[in-house]
């Protein structure tokens, strides 16, 4: 007995030497020294902006380009968005895909906040990218959570509320603000954590910059904010330009340049080569550029002798099917767009990583030149957004602009109404925004330019819709906040208008 309980004895005082030996100091020998238990800013950016480059990227192809005359999705079944027809599923995608990457971008800011590991120019740059996708967000589907988003994890807020546009565009507004003086301190990044600009701080202020113009002028029509979008403006392109710079060429463009190297592979290239191709080309797209005898489709130029935009000619010449057509009419697919099967196609074309571009900067100066906010000429910005529109696509191209102008016949008319020029600046700025994710959608809510063909066979009364609808599992999962959000808004249907929209 006496030997049995010593040999208990002697095995408890050895566990117990062992347990002490395991939990003694147990987090430092654990503990790698050469990882970092919490992921840095430079690594949390890349993957985040690839990703809300794919979600906008897939939507603007399947979604956009139908609603806004680029592509039509030939057939006779329920669902085409082309003749303004999309059900509720459709507005999961980019509603969670773009959430989920805000929790990303907000640990950047989070992370590159702390002591430890401060930077303000990640600070800077996770501002720029929560304030683009906030605003496709609620440009998309009106008042939306936003001071109370993505906090589950750190503050157990399950069920958000949804802000006010209103008051969601003046915070985006004081986050550019914010981001625009951290960036003005040029804190070294990274090179290869900037799929973006390899590292140029400066070139991020610029499109942080060139980003609250376009946002100011989404609003601007709203009267009870009209001076003040003006006035701001004013500011940062005629009053302080030194302190508030902005994109200056076409390098300066905030494009995600898909190498094909790792994760730099366009989501474009994950859709099937038959799938691709499939939709047509649509008559108002390609019409125009081939009266002006534009160079992003002249078969002559580009890779291969394949035109820039990468677009098959039917019969020896581009020719388009019309959207909205009637259930029955049953047109001919003509021209598309080239698939990996080609030479060279979109799906691996490293332009369509687009965020925003210099052209589109122009035009929004031309417009704030028409309108008489700013006192430089808009037919100078005018020729310039046509200028580099192209020249982003072909680098190559030297004809002088005003001989290109003149010869298609769309030269700036001076004497033309307001809403003349507006047409003209927008039917241009709209092959400018070609592959920006919802843009062109949101400028044409926003001004009714360019005029679009309207096909016998649109739903919606014929009208574009205003909006996606909610998820409809936001219904079931956050329905205290939703019913709120649908009282103030309207009903949480297509036609519903959001608040920039709103007389």
């Amino acid at each position: 007995m006496k030997t049995m309980l010593y040999k208990l004895s002697y095995v408890a005082i050895l566990f117990s030497i062992v347990l002490a030996s395991c939990t003694k100091n147990f987090e430092e020998i654990n503990t790698d020294p050469n990882a970092n238990p919490v992921a840095l800013p430079q690594q949390l950016l890349p993957p985040a902006l690839v990703n809300t480059l794919t979600y906008n990227m897939i939507r603007n192809r399947n979604f956009n380009n139908e609603l806004m005359q680029v592509s039509v999705d030939l057939g006779d079944g329920e669902g085409k968005v082309f003749r303004y027809d999309y059900r509720a599923n459709w507005a999961d995608y980019l509603y969670n895909g773009l959430y989920s990457e805000l929790s990303n971008f907000k640990d950047v800011y989070k992370i590159a906040s702390t002591d430890l590991n401060r930077n303000e120019s990640y600070m800077g740059i996770s501002l720029i990218c929560q304030s683009w996708i906030y605003s496709i967000l609620t440009d998309t589907y009106g008042d939306i959570p936003y001071s109370q988003s993505n906090l589950a994890r750190d503050s157990s807020i399950f069920e958000p509320r949804f802000d006010r546009q209103r008051d969601i565009y003046l915070d985006i507004f004081q986050k550019l603000e914010e981001a625009n003086m951290l960036l003005s301190l040029n804190r070294t990044i990274i090179g290869t954590s900037d799929p973006v600009y390899s590292g140029s701080v400066s070139r991020w202020r610029k499109f942080g910059n060139s980003l609250y113009l376009r946002l100011l002028l989404r609003i601007s029509g709203k009267a009870e904010v009209t001076s003040l979008c003006a006035a701001k403006i004013k500011d940062i392109l005629q009053d302080r330009p030194a302190e508030y710079p902005v994109m200056a060429n076409n390098d300066e463009s905030a494009i995600l340049r898909w190498t094909g190297a790792g994760p730099y592979t366009s989501p474009y290239n994950n859709v099937r080569e038959q799938d691709f191709r499939a939709p047509g080309i649509a008559s108002f797209f390609i019409d125009n550029l081939v009266v002006w005898n534009d160079p992003r489709i002249d078969i002559s130029l580009g890779t291969s002798g394949i035109n820039r935009w990468r677009i098959a000619p039917y019969q020896g010449a581009f020719s388009g099917v019309p959207s909205g057509y009637s259930p029955g009419a049953d047109p001919i697919k003509k021209s598309y767009f080239y698939s990996n099967t080609s030479a060279v196609s979109l799906q691996t074309d490293p332009l369509t990583g687009m965020m925003m571009n210099y052209a589109e900067l122009k035009f929004i100066m031309a417009e704030a030149a028409v309108k008489g906010w700013i006192s430089s000429s808009a037919e100078t910005h005018y020729n310039d957004g046509v200028l580099n529109s192209i020249t982003l696509w072909v680098p190559g191209w030297s004809v002088p602009i005003a001989t290109y102008l003149a010869a298609a016949d769309i030269a700036w008319d001076n004497t033309g109404t307001l809403n003349d020029k507006m047409e003209q600046i927008h039917l241009q700025k709209y092959y400018a925004l070609f592959l920006a994710d919802h843009q062109q959608w949101f400028e044409y809510r926003r001004t009714g330019h360019p005029v679009l063909p309207v096909g016998a066979g649109l739903r919606n009364n014929g009208i574009m819709p205003a909006r996606m609808t909610y998820p409809v599992y936001v219904q079931s999962t956050n329905p205290t906040n939703y019913q709120l959000a649908v009282a103030a808004q309207g009903p949480d249907v297509i036609s519903t208008q959001v608040w920039w929209q709103k007389p």
